[in-house]
């Protein structure tokens, strides 16, 4: 006997709520793009024969880009959860849209976007390391790959599972992936919990804060975590709180008591830069004014946030390119430090423009781009052209 169409299975639709206006979208922009440039320097001066060889001709410049710059790491961290709250958990009361039957789909849509470029980076970066082997002989080229250590790239399990990576800075995408789905988790299961929206509010900071204070306090203190989200728990959840506090005056004041309050413990355990940076970069995030620049120069914010947009492909690409210009300038002027000089500012143009092509070849027209189903709905991350990647 056929049941009537209340007993019949449902389909669960993801609906999104419409992008918020009170986001600091040039100051988003702004800090992305800054983000990227310098982790791209920084690889340029960690990686390959080029900043070595040039190493005399600007030493104190290379020595920072080497180390302190990586702390730009953070701007991803923070302005990742930024926009995962904008498109998951707007605010601690908000009804969210990822139920426990829609995790699968949040998951699969969050891994496809994040997969479409970054599997063709991938391949670029074993055919430019297979290149720069036949070149030269370096210890920072990646050796030739197995079957297995390409499955774990595919899967983002190199890192837990101890794989070597094939290129640099591809483990902020597996640590992007499993942040975001813990803070659809977390907003679930406060989703689950509770109903009124008083409840939801008191169970979503409540849940939230205890998260990040055990990242804080525990997680981030042992480099052994640092394959899994909860190490970096602290700096995502104040993303998450300084988009909470855009929401209302109410969330506002307590928001950004939460975000000195966490971070002030932190720092009082153990003094850490980067969670110091992290709180004043969130604390940014939460304060600056939504419209940050003068009607008459919306060309200049329509050009600021189209760079923006294509800081995911410069970082995933610029490794490959890394890979190749060293190898070229290492083969032909082994021992010049000005050419080598010259490499690495060729090296840095050739990413641009390759973060470009990527951008508009691949990203742009990937299956996450194609409005195929109601799961595929244009997300905030997607108006700020943003997938969150570090060094």
């Amino acid at each position: 006997m056929r049941g009537t169409r209340a007993d019949q299975p449902k389909l669960i639709v993801m609906r999104m709520p419409t992008p918020s206006r009170n986001l600091p979208t040039a100051w988003l922009d702004v800090f992305k793009l800054l983000a990227a440039q310098l982790i791209v320097c920084h690889h340029l001066a960690l990686y390959g024969p080029m900043s070595e060889v040039a190493h005399p001709l600007a030493t104190d410049l290379l020595d920072w880009l080497a180390d302190p710059a990586r702390l730009a790491v953070q701007a991803f961290f923070v302005i990742g959860g930024f926009l995962a709250a904008e498109t998951l958990w707007r605010s601690p009361s908000a009804p969210t849209p990822s139920a426990w039957r829609a995790l699968p789909a949040v998951a699969w849509r969050r891994y496809v976007r994040l997969a479409s470029p970054y599997a063709v980076a991938l391949l670029a970066a074993v055919a430019a390391a297979w290149v720069a082997r036949t070149l030269i002989d370096h210890p920072t080229i990646p050796a030739e790959p197995a079957w297995g250590q390409l499955l774990a790239h595919g899967l983002l399990l190199q890192d837990i599972l101890g794989i070597d990576a094939l290129s640099a800075g591809i483990w902020y995408v597996a640590i992007d992936f499993q942040l975001y789905l813990l803070v659809a988790c977390l907003a679930a299961l406060v989703g689950r919990v509770a109903v009124a929206p008083v409840d939801r509010g008191r169970a979503g900071a409540v849940l939230l804060g205890a998260a990040m204070l055990m990242s804080l306090l525990v997680w981030n203190l042992q480099p052994a975590f640092d394959a899994f989200a909860p190490y970096f728990l602290g700096s995502y959840g104040l993303g998450v709180l300084a988009r909470w506090a855009r929401h209302g005056e109410r969330e506002r004041r307590w928001a950004l008591a939460a975000m000195v309050t966490l971070t002030g413990l932190a720092l009082a355990v153990e003094w850490r830069t980067r969670i110091a940076l992290a709180g004043v970069l969130a604390w940014l995030l939460a304060v600056l004014p939504a419209n940050a620049a003068a009607a008459g120069a919306a060309r200049g914010r329509a050009t600021l946030a189209a760079a923006a947009r294509m800081s995911y492909a410069l970082l995933l690409i610029h490794y490959p390119v890394l890979l190749l210009v060293g190898a070229i300038f290492g083969s032909l002027w082994p021992e010049s430090a000005p050419a080598h000089a010259v490499g690495l500012v060729a090296a840095w143009g050739l990413s641009v423009a390759a973060g470009v092509a990527l951008h508009h070849t691949v990203e742009k027209r990937g299956l996450f781009a194609r409005r195929q189903s109601a799961l595929m709905y244009r997300t905030p991350d997607q108006r700020f052209g943003w997938s969150q990647r570090g060094t």
